[in-house]
């Protein structure tokens, strides 16, 4: 089994018997910049500070390769309904500077079996950093 990562209880992994793997990955930041007009001249900007990191996954869970894929989207319902902090690890490196809160997420059902249950999904989960006090 290699273990590629994981989002707190969420594993990363491929195996024999199991695939769930991060199709993708778009790691953003900005800063932080206000503007102050001023009169008859050019306005004013200033470095105010950065704002939270956001992290893009896009994964495929399909029943096939292993993982239930309504199971795992409800994990990731409720992690995000919770408001739930999550750790970051893929590979050897752990992502951000603390957690990580699931703020949105979109899911492409894309097959389904022949009793109607949900087959084959592609899941996109935005995180949003989240750092302690």
């Amino acid at each position: 089994m290699a273990l590629i990562g994981t989002l707190d209880d969420i594993v990363f992994e491929c195996s024999d018997s199991k695939v769930y793997t991060v199709n993708s990955m778009t790691w953003s930041g900005k800063a932080s910049i206000a503007t102050t007009t001023r009169h008859n001249t050019d306005a004013l900007t200033e470095f105010t500070g950065l704002e939270p990191d956001e992290i893009q996954l896009s994964i495929s869970l399909c029943s096939w390769l292993g993982p239930d894929p309504m199971e795992e989207l409800v994990k990731i319902w409720t992690y995000m309904r919770e408001g739930r902090a999550l750790p970051l690890t893929l590979g050897d490196h752990a992502y951000g500077r603390y957690r990580w809160l699931i703020t949105d997420h979109s899911d492409e059902a894309r097959h389904f079996d022949k009793a109607g249950n949900l087959y084959s999904v592609d899941v996109t989960i935005t995180l949003i950093e989240y750092l302690r006090d």
